[in-house]
């Protein structure tokens, strides 16, 4: 049986990713950055609607994964809030500026959110590592239960042969979990070609809004987004993606 993750962009999703049969929510917010850890609301109201395991990503800005001490302190409380929040697990990762993985400020981490109970996914920053044999090594050593990646690609399907090796790698040691542009349309292919047995994805529809009174005249970012629609996890997609892995 092939699972999946949801990565949902607000408590909203991720109830709808539980509705559609996920196993588990990566929650997150700005997904059009990649993703940084939601905000302390969304995590209260989703782990009271939840019943599947939830998962908090602990990255305090988007760009690189090389952060100063007061980011780092940042992820540090935002860990301790998981916690505190009944949260299951993390999603994190820090390297270093060769693009090595950051062995002591990982360890930090994943041993604050271990000594609670929680588990622990080290996230895409492992696709700008520069050495992923190696790294893959050194995440295995730490402790963490997963590693999502694309292969170092820009999508799972074109990382799919990398992919593929570092299952073979790591033989059952640590999850490898395909992510990035995993669709129901390509999730069959990608499932049979890596051998993974649990993919990731954040299944969206554009919703509308039920505005009636819109203001076309303005904008409220530098880059263009529809004011007037919303990016929500669809539990039909959901549903739908996971029939596909599993054919």
């Amino acid at each position: 049986m092939v699972s999946l993750e949801v990565c949902a962009n607000s408590a909203i999703s991720a109830i709808a990713a539980q509705d559609g049969g996920a196993i588990r929510v990566e929650l997150c917010d700005n997904l059009h950055r990649g993703g940084t850890t939601p905000s302390h609301g969304h995590i209260t109201v989703a782990r009271k609607a939840l019943h599947i395991k939830l998962y908090i990503l602990i990255r305090p800005r988007s760009g690189d994964f090389l952060y100063t001490q007061p980011e780092f302190e940042i992820m540090l409380s935002d860990v301790r809030h998981a916690i505190e929040s009944g949260c299951d697990g993390i999603v994190t990762g820090i390297l270093n500026k060769d693009g090595t993985v950051d062995m002591e400020r990982n360890s930090q981490l994943i041993n604050m959110a271990r000594q609670h109970g929680l588990a622990a996914t080290f996230h895409r920053a492992f696709d700008f590592c520069v050495n992923q044999e190696r790294a893959l090594e050194e995440i295995i050593g730490m402790g963490f239960e997963r590693i999502l990646t694309s292969g170092g690609k820009s999508t799972a399907m074109e990382g799919a042969s990398i992919i593929r090796n570092l299952v073979k790698q790591a033989n059952g040691r640590i999850l490898i979990m395909p992510g990035g542009g995993i669709t129901e349309h390509n999730v069959a292919d990608l499932v049979r070609y890596t051998n993974a047995t649990e993919v990731h994805s954040s299944v969206r529809s554009i919703v509308k809004s039920e505005m009636l009174y819109r203001n076309d005249h303005i904008m409220m970012s530098s880059n263009y987004f529809d004011e007037y629609a919303l990016d929500k996890t669809d539990p039909e997609l959901v549903r739908k993606l996971i029939i596909k892995a599993n054919l």
